[in-house]
């Protein structure tokens, strides 16, 4: 196979990778902050993370120019469409990245990112409400990208100054993670299970209560009742996913595997936000063997992934 064919099949779901980049920068950031130190790596993983973006997004756009019926027919996918939105996500995390390095390019970032995202949620949406073709199999925990991906605007958007439009893209984040979550447990429970392709997916139902944990934080500065249930949820999400870790470790690799990666690395800044907050020795524990284990997952993935590109396990035609 040619490389223009395999652009051809150039996966939009590949900017999942930049969001497990950003999560894992994220989580070494918050875990430096916390212990008052600096390790100096943080501008190291900030520089390969958005290299990373730069090099999908370029090749994604010649994939639009050169293949265009290939972009519509992903847009039409009840599956990928839900993965476009990772591109606006993958923006506004580097948005989060550059905040304390960067103020000015963070803020074009997240205008940017924010808006964007605001456009795939009421694309992917509006393809939800007036679908003609989806069936209950091709609901997954993907599913949860487009809507509450909106729960990541506040985490920069607040120390931006936008705290109205923080809430307001809060407040769909959350009213969807209740409504999709209904959705994908009686798909999971009542019909048939994810093909082993999907499963990884499972890790993302980690992301919206420990995401939406630390939007809150940033939005209230404290730690009430519902910020407890947010934590909480995602903690148990995070255990009960970690039992059954020799039913995933067992699928074949594909892209789908950094769906693992994003989701801890969220559970694992939520759990030192808590511990800067509560002191409690048991978050520091948590924390720290959480951010190890995220950072041995990306390191993993990114090893898995190289190696897939050479030997051409990657951009090939479904079968």
């Amino acid at each position: 196979m040619n490389q223009d064919s395999r652009l051809e099949h150039f996966p939009v779901s590949f900017f999942a990778i930049v969001m497990g980049l950003a999560g894992l920068t994220l989580a070494w950031e918050k875990a430096q902050s916390v212990f008052r130190t600096d390790l100096h790596i943080n501008p190291a993983l900030m520089g390969v993370t958005g290299l990373v973006f730069l090099l999908l997004l370029l090749l994604y756009l010649v994939k639009m120019v050169r293949h265009g019926t290939a972009v519509k027919a992903e847009l039409k996918n009840p599956v990928k469409l839900s993965f476009f939105p990772t591109i606006s996500i993958s923006l506004i995390l580097l948005s989060i990245c550059t905040l304390h390095m960067l103020p000015g390019v963070a803020r074009v970032l997240w205008l940017t990112g924010t808006l964007l995202h605001l456009l795939f949620t009421f694309y992917v949406m509006n393809v939800w409400i007036h679908h003609e073709h989806f069936q209950i199999q091709h609901i997954n925990p993907a599913w949860f990208i487009p809507v509450v991906g909106n729960v990541l605007v506040p985490i920069a958007g607040v120390r931006l100054g936008y705290g109205e439009v923080s809430w307001f893209f809060f407040s769909i984040g959350m009213l969807f993670w209740l409504v999709l979550l209904s959705i994908i447990f009686n798909r999971i429970l009542f019909h048939n299970p994810l093909p082993g392709k999907l499963m990884p997916t499972f890790f993302i139902l980690i992301a919206p209560p420990a995401v939406g944990f630390i939007a809150y934080i940033g939005l209230t500065g404290e730690i009430d009742a519902f910020a407890r249930v947010l934590y909480y949820s995602g903690l148990f999400l995070t255990f009960l996913l970690l039992l059954q870790t020799r039913r995933f470790t067992r699928l074949p690799f594909f892209l789908s595997w950094w769906a693992y990666s994003f989701p801890v690395a969220a559970i694992t800044i939520a759990t030192f936000v808590m511990y800067e907050k509560t002191g409690l020795p048991l978050f520091q524990t948590l924390s720290l063997a959480f951010l190890a284990l995220v950072s041995l997952i990306v390191a993993y993935l990114v090893v898995r992934t190289l190696v897939a590109i050479a030997r051409r396990g990657i951009c090939q035609p479904e079968g």
